[in-house]
């Protein structure tokens, strides 16, 4: 008789154990490191009304990430703004008129941020 509190698994994977998700660094960019090719791209804060039923949103275009990094650099833009947000076509969207608190995270962020539109 074989004993039924046994947790022995089979598989074929070469590798035995699963890697952990690496956390992010408590300070810097959450996103992690920022190409060099972005760095001479500037990422850029519009104001949108369009389609909202008249709500304003900060949408930030421009930035060259994974989507993982997107969802951790949103997530720490919600935190520190204390408002909702979601990722659009690319594109991150913050509610509410944010441009200049956004800019200047982004800035210390090590993102070359500016307020574009009008």
């Amino acid at each position: 008789m074989s004993d039924k509190r046994s947790k022995l698994v089979y598989s074929t994977d070469s590798d035995p154990a699963p890697t952990a998700k690496t956390p992010t660094p408590a300070s810097g960019n959450p996103a992690g490191p920022i190409p060099s090719r972005q760095l001479n791209t500037p990422v850029r804060v519009y104001l949108e009304r369009a389609g909202r039923g008249g709500k304003s949103v900060s949408v930030i275009k421009g930035i060259m990430s994974p989507p993982h990094g997107k969802e951790a650099l949103l997530k720490v833009l919600k935190q520190k703004l204390g408002t909702g947000g979601a990722i659009k076509d690319e594109n991150l969207e913050i509610q509410g008129d944010q441009r200049e608190k956004i800019v200047a995270i982004l800035n210390e962020l090590g993102y070359k941020a500016k307020i574009a539109g009008g």
